[in-house]
């Protein structure tokens, strides 16, 4: 197949394509294959000054734009994903490895109907209400900075600028360095729809430096953070010196509390699914299976054989469900998690951190499952990233809460039972940002985020819209 190329040696500014402030590049790698496929600007801290200097003389303009417009704008963007959709899903196939199919249906596809999806939001939300005698109004926080993760490179982008640029901000974008081709596509459209120079600025570079500048910007009201707990923490720490608003979407540990009256078949098939979706490159990966312990054995069967099933490979291979993970470091990380998980007395089911022996090329990892996980175990505590499962047994419902609660985050989890009443009673008690009844589908319009260590702030739907508003009273 042939790869799509695209222009990368500049930065869009100000409704431009500048040249960057320094010579740096930063390389671009296929996750299949190992090999250079395009290289992006190494951005500086004068390049982040630059772009949130354009944002900011936007800001005033953009603001005072009739909502109808803005609406508008991001219906044209998203009939331009739809037309580019695959396109850019080859791009994102090629810098995070995801299987082509994935990358159609889920990377560029969810990118679309979240830009679609403003018009059928807006119209329902509380911009203006009576409250006695105030009158209280929301209003555009200001200028964002989005820093964005590799996951999912397009759809995280698409998350915090169709919500800002509905509520009348304006934004810096810095997607990560390991995969942001398809932000550069996103660029492309923004210029074609007729978006105002500056209200859309795009800036890449390493997190050390264009992510910091980014965050310790004193013209940046806002910074929409998602990535890594450990990124968070030092994001918030250079926000704080502004007191500027922080929404930070981080890592997750997400139980799958399988109880005793589920389709134990069926719950395992899709728990096994909804961890390694994407490679388990999904920060609400269902990564933790807890399952009745006279049940165990039996999990472990359906577990063992689907992970059998699963086809590794490249990402445009036809018969590919399992692409390789995003990099050379992330390969290495989870397998020295697997590597762990044995040192710790976890027992291997299948898999492990040997690379599969077809794949001679490329960030692969064999899907793995772990059994007879206990809480206080490394592979049950921390964020893997990979195609890892751990499967930990409880004695009873109660037990099942505890250990799925007994976790730092709380971004996402499952409950499966044959009493749907049962699930949604055992949901509620799970502090977790979301819980999918008996598999229930993700909905791409429904608050996405966590509590505790998963972050604060929510994005989707109209949650994410008012994300970016600020409240004002006007007493009358």
């Amino acid at each position: 197949m042939t790869a799509v190329q695209i222009s990368t040696d500049r930065l869009y500014i100000g409704g431009e394509w500048v040249a960057p402030a320094g010579s740096g590049t930063i390389d671009v790698i296929d996750a299949s294959t190992e090999e250079i496929i395009g290289r992006v600007p190494e951005g500086t801290a004068e390049d982040v000054d630059r772009a949130v200097c354009a944002a900011r003389a936007a800001f005033n303009g953009w603001a005072s734009t009739s909502l109808t417009d803005r609406v508008e704008l991001c219906t044209a963007v998203s009939l331009r994903l739809q037309a580019r959709g695959e396109e850019i899903a080859q791009l994102i196939a090629r810098e995070m490895g995801s299987p082509l199919a994935f990358a159609v249906g889920v990377q560029v596809a969810l990118p679309t109907v979240t830009f679609s999806s403003m018009q059928h939001l807006v119209e329902d939300l509380p911009w203006e209400q009576r409250i006695g005698n105030s009158l209280v109004v929301r209003e555009p926080v200001g200028v964002v900075g989005a820093i964005t993760p590799w996951n999912y490179p397009l759809h995280q982008v698409a998350a915090k600028v169709a919500a800002a640029l509905v509520a009348g901000c304006t934004i810096v974008v810095k997607p990560s360095e390991v995969a942001p081709l398809s932000a550069f596509a996103l660029a492309e459209i923004m210029a074609e729809v007729g978006l105002p120079a500056g209200v859309f600025n795009l800036v890449t570079g390493y997190g050390p430096v264009a992510g910091e500048a980014l965050a310790a910007h004193p013209g940046v009201d806002m910074i929409s953070f998602t990535g890594s707990t450990r990124a968070g923490r030092r994001v918030s720490e250079l926000a704080a010196a502004t007191v500027k608003t922080v929404a930070l979407e981080l890592g997750g540990k997400s139980a799958n509390v399988i109880l005793d009256d589920a389709d134990i078949e069926r719950a395992v098939v899709d728990g096994m699914t909804k961890c390694y979706i994407n490679s388990g490159q999904t920060c609400s990966a269902l990564t933790r299976m807890l399952v009745p312990r006279d049940r165990l054995s039996t999990v472990e069967q359906i577990a063992a054989a689907v992970a059998a099933q699963a086809k590794v490979g490249p990402a445009f291979a036809a018969d590919t469900n399992l692409g390789p993970l995003v990099s050379a470091a992330q390969r290495e990380r989870v397998r020295g998690y697997i590597t762990r998980g044995v040192a710790e007395g976890a027992r291997l089911v299948c898999g492990g951190a040997e690379p599969p022996d077809d794949q001679p090329r490329g960030y692969f990892v064999r899907p793995t499952v772990f059994s007879d996980v206990t809480p206080d175990m490394t592979i049950a505590r921390e964020e893997i990233f990979g195609p890892v499962l751990a499967i930990l047994p409880y004695d009873d419902e109660d037990d099942a809460v505890r250990i799925a609660n007994d976790t730092e985050y709380g971004l996402a989890g499952g409950v499966w039972s044959g009493d749907r009443d049962r699930a949604i009673r055992v949901a509620r008690r799970l502090r977790t940002g979301q819980v999918e009844i008996n598999g229930g589908a993700f909905n791409p319009l429904a608050p996405f985020g966590g509590y505790g260590q998963s972050g604060h702030g929510r994005e989707l739907g109209p949650f994410g819209i008012l994300e970016f508003t600020q409240v004002k009273a006007i007493q009358l």
